[in-house]
């Protein structure tokens, strides 16, 4: 433990001082943003997400825009991948259309994501933490799970202040800001993270997890939806406290698997350990036609196709895809990509294979095609990927038929079995 650390509950996160319980304000500098917690110096899994990412780079870029409301989205018929702060206080929302964000906050300056640039900014910060500790776990572009048990030694400061001078590194030396959860678990290093955005700095101890968790709602779980929160809520379940009260052969006999997790979670119970790797930045699939092909009913068996190819790699590499991407490339080589971001993330085939349908739909007017494409971004946890779907259960059939299908191509090859989209069409393109 650092020099002092024993004699105090708290530091300075502005200056390092250490601090006794109680003071509102630093006793060396005067900053407000003291950190106290019982636990504060024994707890080593952090979350770290930076703050409006993409926002903040380009307010870094363009001084003019500081103060200013900032969104990054598409044109007026796309949607925002990204707001300010300020323009969140205006109600705009990622995900929301444009038309409706600039409904909302008029005034915005809209930026069309630049993601050579943030994923350059993204790797600087992750060369940052991957100096602290080798367990590095990316979630996304901007924002990851950190293991920093064993490195007080090496430091010679316990995590909570390696954390706290790792944020000033980043603000000082790549100039934008991030926000640091700090637990015993991934869960609740990921809740903490999400507690006082923007700079924010949040700890939750082992002690305190059960009545933390307990007043908040069933959504604060991963994998926890709007539909699937629906159907707690019809259960008369809307507070992780209710769940903390059921019994887990109960909750399974409800909700399967996903049973289970509700139980554990509730509990702050998460034995999952942080998993150091390089995800790529997207997964995807793509083929060039031999004829360029117009027709609808002719891209269908080929996109489904290519979506299993997408499920099948992500599942090997343990992530899962947010967004589904479609991407076309016209006769006169012009290109063309269609995104729509999921409510939960998956590694389904036929998530991603019905979620490119609708976008190939509207693509279809005529125009013939050379080149076909479907994959999925914003990688991120399997964890959270494809909860059951109590809402649509033909959905949750599927599921289990693609999970039966795995099996049988895991031990008879990947052509053992075929979906009607696919029979017969395996070699058309």
């Amino acid at each position: 433990m650092a020099q002092g650390a024993a004699h105090h509950t708290g530091f300075c996160r502005d200056c390092l001082t250490g601090q006794a319980e109680g003071l509102r304000r630093c006793r060396a500098c005067g900053s407000p943003r003291l950190v106290y917690h019982p636990e504060l110096y024994d707890l080593t899994i952090a979350h770290i997400d930076c703050d409006a990412f993409y926002a903040s780079v380009e307010k870094r870029d363009n001084p003019e825009l500081v103060d200013k409301p900032v969104i990054i989205g598409g044109g007026k018929r796309g949607v925002v991948s990204t707001a300010c702060y300020i323009a969140r206080i205006n109600g705009v929302r990622s995900a929301m259309p444009m038309f409706k964000a600039l409904e909302a906050c008029p005034d915005a300056v809209v930026i069309r994501p630049n993601m050579e640039k943030y994923v350059t900014v993204g790797r600087q910060v992750r060369a940052l933490m991957q100096e602290l500790t080798p367990l590095v776990q990316p979630l996304s572009i901007d924002e990851a799970f950190l293991d920093l048990s064993g490195t007080e030694r090496l430091h010679h400061d316990p995590p909570a202040r390696i954390l706290a001078k790792l944020a000033r590194r980043i603000e000082r030396e790549i100039g934008i800001s991030i926000s640091v959860g700090l637990s015993y678990c991934k869960f609740l290093a990921k809740v903490a993270s999400d507690l006082q955005k923007p700079r924010g700095f949040s700890v939750i101890g082992q002690a305190e997890a059960v009545g933390f968790l307990a007043p908040r709602p069933v959504t604060t779980i991963w994998g926890v939806g709007k539909a699937f929160a629906g159907t707690l809520e019809k259960d008369g379940i809307r507070t992780i406290g209710q769940l903390q009260t059921m019994e887990e052969s109960d909750l399974m006999r409800r909700y399967g698997t996903m049973g289970q997790r509700l139980w554990r979670l509730a509990r702050g119970i998460d034995d999952r350990t942080v998993h150091p790797n390089d995800p790529a930045k997207s997964v995807s699939a793509e083929t060039t036609f031999f004829d360029d092909i117009s027709r609808f009913e002719d891209l269908v068996p080929i996109l489904r196709q290519l979506s299993e190819k997408v499920s099948t790699r992500v599942k090997r590499q343990g992530v899962a895809g947010h967004t589904v991407v479609l991407k076309l490339k016209t006769a006169d080589f012009k290109s063309r990509t269609r995104n729509r971001r999921l409510e939960d993330p998956t590694q389904l085939a036929d998530r991603i294979f019905r979620t490119g349908l609708n976008l190939l739909e509207r693509e279809t007017d005529g125009t013939k095609f050379r080149l076909l494409g479907i994959g999925v971004t914003d990688l991120t946890d399997p964890a959270r990927a494809d909860p059951p779907d109590l809402v649509d259960q033909q959905a949750t059939r599927r599921a289990a038929a693609e999970a039966a299908m795995d099996k049988l191509r895991d031990k008879f090859g990947k052509q053992a079995v075929e979906t009607g989209y696919t029979f017969g069409t395996r070699n058309r393109d």
